[in-house]
Formats: structure tokens, C-alpha cells, sequence
């Protein structure tokens, strides 16, 4: 059994820590062997003072040649200027980054970009995934500048498994209605009609909380009258969009039309009227500001792909590898809006950025990752860009999707046709596209109000 030991402070004397290299069940009995030895559950950490006696039963119990012992760490007084890397024994997958107060504002901002990277309150340091990607990350943007209390392995994974595992919130199912039965029928219509998995699941919470309203009431049995009366009331009591209301008929619609075969309780749905709105779109220099206020290397690519292409946001989280297509400057984007793949541009900064990026993160499948190599969440782009949008201050009520919109409007602005804008966005009609049309300021310099022409 191997054992790694590390000097430590402990109530202002120097011990050591003591843990296995591994996992070994019988670690806790040979500690027990240990003179003075004991077990601190707060850190959960053995520790033992730093004495001859100690040390000589530590030989004997493990051997000499099982013992590791890690360099002692530099006082963070004596810093000079420089970063503390070292070893965590009882964690030895994880990294400690010590950041001396007076280098703080220099390098905190690229200490938060690497992948994984989490901040202990306790140890006041920062906990670095053990991995071949934070070694590569930290030569590249800390050349010179840290101290390495140890000389790093090259057997080391790429990135560790399910890394925000213990952080991650528990998901919570809904609440089941009485009669689950008929939400599982609606679904499994839905994926016979080969429904994209976020319609199937919005269906779903539809229809679920329409049951759930009747609970007492079998499906099949509900009537028109119900029916609109159940809409009327959200709409009176808690103000729900044209949007949510043609998801919540159409989710019906599709349960006793094609499952329970009773079309005729739902034929001439009251639809709502579609309001005829225009998108928010960001000026060049918000979205100057905008980029610019993003310090992550990974998240910048993502929100510079999306502004640059015109991509959704389930678009940009669904690219992969082969989807780069460099030298013909273009992206290939697969399963987009009602299933079409098409082609748009790459730009060049882009590419650019993407270059850096694969050099340090290396993904393996998808383009960007998340921490334990699956597809990166939508809620983590989404949040992305309201931090930085919340930081560079530009139009409150703009989203990941307003990058999209500024995108086909700065195009038309620079004069480019209506027909390829319609391309590169994969609008089915025209008439979708021709909304930016309402949009563009360009122009606007020549017009002339009729008041400045009547002599006052």
C-alpha cells in the first residue's frame, strides 16, 4: 500500500498528512498503528505530528519504499510574485492554486477559465482538476509564473469523469397527474410522428398540467366546454402568451385527435391572434461590448459562433467536430429547426478563436464540452450571456437569440440579399426573413421628416 505525505499546520505546529495512493480498506488499521495519529473528519484528512517517532512507525508499518512524500509548499509570505501549485493528498485528483493577494486582479480572470476550476473558502485556494488539460492550460497562460511543487504525471485522464457530479441540483420530476397513463399515450404518439425531443417534452408539461386540472375526470371524458374554459382561466389568472396558449391547443389538440381518435371535441380551436412583434437587435457596438466582456476562452467562442454564423441556440450546443469546415469557410449545422441541415459561414475571428481553443481543451466529440465530456447544457450558454450582457450593459432585454437577429440585420445592412440571408439562417419562407426588413436603420440618414421642411 502506497501512502503520500505533505506538511501541514496544524494549531500552529507542523504534522503531516497521510492518505493512500488508492483506495485500500485496510488503510484505517494501519493508521491505527500510528503513534499520535488521528483523524480530523472536518478535512477528513489523517494527521500526525512531524516527530522521529512518528516517521519511524510510518516505515514500519508501510515500508520505505511506499511512502511518497510531497515537496512542502512555499509560504504564501514568500511568494514572490508567483503562483503555488501542489498536490492535494487527500484528494489526488485535485490541484491546489495558491494566488498571492498582489497578483489577484492579474490573474484571477484567467485562473476562472480553466475547465472545472472550483474556489475553496476553507483552504483559500483554488481546487484545479488533476487532468492533462489543466497542465497544457496552465504553460500556455502561466508560463514562468507558478512555482510546481511537484512534477506533473503523463499518464494523467484528459478530463475527469463527471466532475460536477457532487454539485450538480437533483432534478425533480413533475408531479405525476392521476391519469399518467395519458401523458405516456400522447408521448408515445409524439415519437411515432418523430417529434423532436423538446416538443415532445413541452407536449408533455402541457397536457400533464391540463389532466392534472381535472383530475377527478378520465381524459376522455372532458369536454369543449372544459376545454376552453381551462385556457380562459390561464389566461385570466396568470396572463400566459399566445405562444404558451397554441403550445397548450396544440398539445390537446394532438391528444384527441390522433390518440383517443375524438377530433371532433377539439376541431376550431379558438386560436390566439399572433402579435406582430420585431425583434431586439444588438448595434455593432453592443456587441462589441458584449464579446469583450467575456474573459472565458470557451465561452467566448460560443457566443462570437452564434453572433458570426446566425446560429439557434440549440444549433451552436449540437455542433461537433467534422461540422468545421475550415477551408471552405463554412459550418455545417445538422438537425436544426424542423430537422434541415444547412450550411453558413464561418468567419475568419471565429476561426480564429476555435484554433485556440482546440489547442487547449481538446474536445473529443462535440465542439464545446461540458465538464465530464458531454454536450454543453443550454442553461450554461444562457447563462453565459447574461452574465456578460449584465456586465457590459447593453439592452436589457436581450437574449442568446438576439445574436442571431443582429446577425441577419447587420447583414442587410451591409447589403446583402434577402435571398442569401434566408440561406444562411434556414428560414423555410421568405416572408420569415423579410421581418429584418422592418428592422435595418440603413437609410435612415436620407429621410427627412416633413416637419423640417414647413416654414414655422
Amino acid at each position: 500500500m502506497k501512502i503520500r505525505i505533505a506538511p501541514i499546520q496544524y494549531e500552529n505546529v507542523t504534522h503531516m498528512v497521510i492518505c493512500p495512493e488508492n483506495y485500500d480498506p485496510e488503510f484505517l488499521a494501519a493508521m491505527k498503528r500510528i503513534p499520535r495519529a488521528f483523524y480530523r473528519p472536518e478535512r477528513k484528512q489523517w494527521i500526525a505530528p512531524k516527530d522521529r517517532r512518528v516517521w519511524q512507525a510510518l516505515k514500519d508499518v508501510f515500508g520505505s519504499e511506499n511512502i511518497i512524500i510531497e515537496r512542502a509548499p512555499a509560504a504564501p509570505s514568500d511568494s514572490g510574485g508567483r503562483l503555488r501549485l501542489a498536490l492535494i493528498p487527500e484528494a489526488p485528483d485535485w490541484l491546489s492554486l495558491y494566488l498571492p493577494e498582489e497578483l489577484i486582479a492579474e490573474y484571477v480572470a484567467t485562473v476562472k477559465n480553466i475547465h472545472g476550476r472550483r474556489w475553496d473558502p476553507e483552504r483559500k485556494e483554488w481546487l484545479l482538476p488533476y487532468t492533462l488539460l489543466t497542465i497544457r492550460f496552465l504553460r500556455k497562460y502561466f508560463p514562468g509564473k507558478i512555482d510546481w511543487t511537484f512534477d506533473p504525471a503523463t499518464d494523467r485522464p484528459e478530463r475527469l469523469p463527471e466532475t460536477g457530479t457532487p454539485y450538480a441540483g437533483v432534478k425533480r420530476e413533475p408531479p405525476a397527474a392521476r391519469y399518467e397513463a395519458a401523458v405516456t399515450a400522447l408521448e408515445q404518439c409524439l415519437m411515432l410522428k418523430r417529434y423532436s425531443w423538446r416538443t415532445i417534452k413541452a407536449y408533455k408539461n402541457c397536457f400533464r398540467q391540463f389532466i392534472r386540472h381535472y383530475d377527478d375526470i378520465k381524459p376522455s371524458q372532458l369536454t369543449r366546454k372544459q376545454i376552453d374554459a381551462y385556457v380562459a382561466g390561464l389566461i385570466k389568472e396568470k396572463n400566459i402568451s399566445e405562444s404558451h396558449q397554441n403550445q397548450i391547443l396544440s398539445a390537446i389538440k394532438m391528444f384527441y385527435s390522433e390518440v383517443v381518435d375524438q377530433e371532433w371535441k377539439v376541431q376550431g380551436l379558438l386560436r390566439p391572434k399572433r402579435p406582430d412583434k420585431i425583434p431586439h437587435v444588438l448595434s455593432e457596438y453592443e456587441v462589441v461590448r458584449l464579446l469583450n466582456a467575456v474573459d472565458n476562452l470557451k465561452h467566448k467562442c460560443i457566443l462570437m459562433l452564434v453572433y458570426s454564423a446566425g446560429l439557434r441556440l440549440g444549433e451552436v450546443i449540437n455542433l461537433q467536430l467534422p461540422d468545421l469546415q475550415a477551408e471552405q469557410k463554412r459550418l455545417f449545422v445538422r438537425g436544426g429547426k424542423g430537422k434541415k441541415d444547412r450550411c453558413t459561414i464561418l468567419a475568419d475571428r471565429s476561426w480564429q478563436s476555435i484554433q485556440e481553443y482546440l489547442g487547449i481543451y481538446r474536445p473529443v466529440h462535440w465542439l464545446f464540452e461540458g465538464q465530464d465530456g458531454g454536450r454543453y447544457s443550454e442553461r450554461s450558454v444562457q447563462a453565459i450571456f447574461t452574465k456578460a450582457k449584465e456586465k457590459s450593459r447593453i439592452n436589457p432585454h436581450a437574449t442568446v437569440h438576439t445574436l442571431r437577429h443582429s446577425f441577419a440585420t447587420h447583414l442587410l445592412e451591409k447589403g446583402v440579399d434577402l435571398r442569401y440571408i434566408q440561406e444562411l439562417l434556414g428560414h423555410e419562407s421568405s416572408k420569415t426573413t423579410e421581418i429584418y426588413t422592418h428592422i435595418t436603420h440603413k437609410g435612415w440618414d436620407k429621410i427627412k421628416s416633413p416637419l423640417d421642411d414647413l416654414k414655422l
